[in-house]
């Protein structure tokens, strides 16, 4: 698998990067023991229902397990 081809947490379904990032943080805020958590999560990116919210879960999911497993390759940053 390509770095390319592990993009689709970042694209699927059309959501913006302020909708990941608001996604991220109420992944943090609201965790498994969270009454609730889907759609409260849901509710804090807005415009996202509950089903697409649990698919860019499994999707984010996904693309960890393919990373930690090393198909795609960590980046260079310059220091």
């Amino acid at each position: 698998m390509s770095a390319n081809s592990i993009s689709a947490y970042g694209s699927s379904g059309n959501w913006t990067a302020k909708q990941n990032k608001l996604f991220e943080t109420a992944l943090a805020v609201y965790d498994r023991d969270t009454p609730d958590r889907w759609q409260n999560i849901a509710r804090a990116v807005g415009g996202k229902s509950v089903e697409e919210v649990k698919r860019h879960y499994e999707q984010l999911l996904k693309d960890l397990l393919h990373i930690e497993s090393g198909y795609v390759p960590s980046p260079n940053y310059r220091r």
